[in-house]
C-alpha cells in the first residue's frame, strides 16, 4: 500500500463529536494530576473490595486481578495526595470499569470468536442471527492480523503489535472496538503475577486514511475501560498521517496517558526494542528490521485459513496459548 500525504487525508470530525469525547472523557480525569506513590493496603481491604466486587459482577469480577486492584486502592487520594483513597472511592473506580465491560459487553467477546469459528447450522448460531451476525463481523476485523499479543518486555509486560499498514480502509467501527476489546483482555489475563499494565509496540508505515470515530471510541475504551492499563507505546516511522491522529487525540487524552506515546523513526525504534524486548535484537520482527517472522504466526488475511468451520482466519486462540508460554518463560527467568 502506498504511503499517503497530507493532501490525501479527507478526514472530518464534527465539533460536537470532539465535545462530546471530551465530555466522556472527562469523567476519567479527576486523578491526573496526583503524583505517583503508592500506601498500604491491607488484606483485610483486600477482602473487602473483592467481596465487593463478586457480589456487584458476579461472572467478570475475577477479570480484575489482586495486583491490578491493589494498584487502584494504593494510590494517593486526588483531593488530598498526601493520604491514599479511600476505599469507597476506589470502589467506584473499580465499578466504573466493571459497568464499562458491562455495558461494551466485553465479557461475552470470546464467546463471539467461539461463534464464529463455528458452523452457522450451531443451534446458538441458528437461535440468534443478530449475535451471529456480530460475532462475524469480530472475527472479519480480526482477520487481517492488524493487533496481536507476542512476547513480552524484560519487566514481564506482554506486547501488543499494531500493523497499521492491514488496518481497513473503511472499517466498521462497532467491530474494531470489539476485537481491541477481545485482544486486550486476552493479553491481560495473560500477564504474569504482579503485572498489571502492557507495552505497544505499532508499526506505522502505510497507514490507511485515518477515521477519527474510530479513533476517538478507541481512545474512549482505552480510557473507561483499561485505565493504567498502558505503560508505553511505541510508534514508528513518523508519518503525517500519525501526526494528524495525534493532533487530533493529544486534545482528548488525560495528560498521563498522553506522555505515554512515543514516536520514532525506524532507526530509534530498532534501538529502542533491543533494550525493552525479553530476548533484546532476536525479537525485533522482520517489519522493522530484525529477525523475527511474526508473518509465519499472523500472516495477511490472504494467505491464512480458516481456523475452524466458521469465518474466523485470525489464530486467536493460538495467539492466547503461546501468550501463556512466553508468560512462563518470562517467570522461569526471574526464579534464577
Amino acid at each position: 500500500m502506498a504511503n499517503l500525504d497530507e493532501t490525501t487525508i479527507d478526514a472530518k470530525v464534527s465539533t460536537e463529536e470532539l465535545d462530546s469525547a471530551k465530555a466522556e472523557i472527562a469523567e476519567e480525569l479527576d486523578d491526573d494530576a496526583v503524583p505517583n506513590g503508592e500506601f498500604e493496603v491491607t488484606k483485610e481491604e483486600m477482602s473487602i473490595i473483592r467481596a465487593e466486587l463478586a457480589c456487584e459482577f458476579p461472572d467478570d469480577y475475577e477479570y480484575l486481578s489482586d495486583a491490578y486492584v491493589k494498584s487502584v486502592a494504593s494510590k494517593p487520594y486526588s483531593k488530598d495526595p498526601t493520604v491514599r483513597r479511600p476505599l469507597k472511592y476506589t470502589m467506584e473506580k473499580l465499578t466504573h470499569v466493571m459497568e464499562w465491560r458491562e455495558g461494551a459487553g466485553a465479557p461475552e467477546m470470546e464467546e463471539l470468536v467461539k461463534l464464529a469459528n463455528g458452523p452457522e447450522t450451531a443451534p446458538e448460531a441458528v437461535e440468534d442471527p443478530t449475535k451471529l451476525a456480530k460475532a462475524k463481523a469480530l472475527a472479519t476485523s480480526l482477520n487481517n492480523g492488524s493487533i496481536y499479543w507476542h512476547g513480552f518486555t524484560k519487566e514481564g509486560k506482554p506486547i501488543l503489535w499494531i500493523r497499521c499498514g492491514r488496518k481497513p480502509w473503511y472499517p466498521n467501527v462497532e467491530a474494531e472496538v470489539n476485537a481491541l476489546i477481545l485482544i486486550a483482555d486476552a493479553g491481560i489475563r495473560c500477564m504474569p503475577k504482579g503485572i498489571t499494565d502492557f507495552v505497544v509496540i505499532s508499526d506505522s508505515s502505510s497507514p490507511p486514511p485515518p477515521v477519527p470515530s474510530m479513533l476517538i471510541n478507541v481512545l474512549k475504551a482505552l480510557v473507561r475501560g483499561y485505565p493504567d492499563r498502558l505503560n508505553v507505546l511505541l510508534s514508528a516511522p513518523v508519518s503525517s498521517i500519525i501526526q494528524f491522529v495525534m493532533n487530533l487525540l493529544l486534545p482528548l487524552m488525560p495528560g498521563r496517558l498522553a506522555g505515554k506515546f512515543i514516536l520514532k523513526d525506524i532507526d530509534d525504534a530498532r534501538d529502542i526494542m533491543k533494550d525493552w524486548l525479553l530476548h533484546g535484537e532476536d525479537d525485533i520482527p522482520k517489519f522493522f528490521g530484525g529477525p523475527a517472522d511474526h508473518d509465519k504466526l499472523y500472516p495477511e488475511e490472504s494467505y491464512s485459513k480458516n481456523q475452524g468451520q466458521g469465518c474466523l482466519k485470525f489464530d486467536y486462540f493460538g495467539m492466547v496459548e503461546r501468550l501463556k508460554e512466553s508468560a512462563k518463560e518470562w517467570e522461569a527467568k526471574q526464579s534464577k
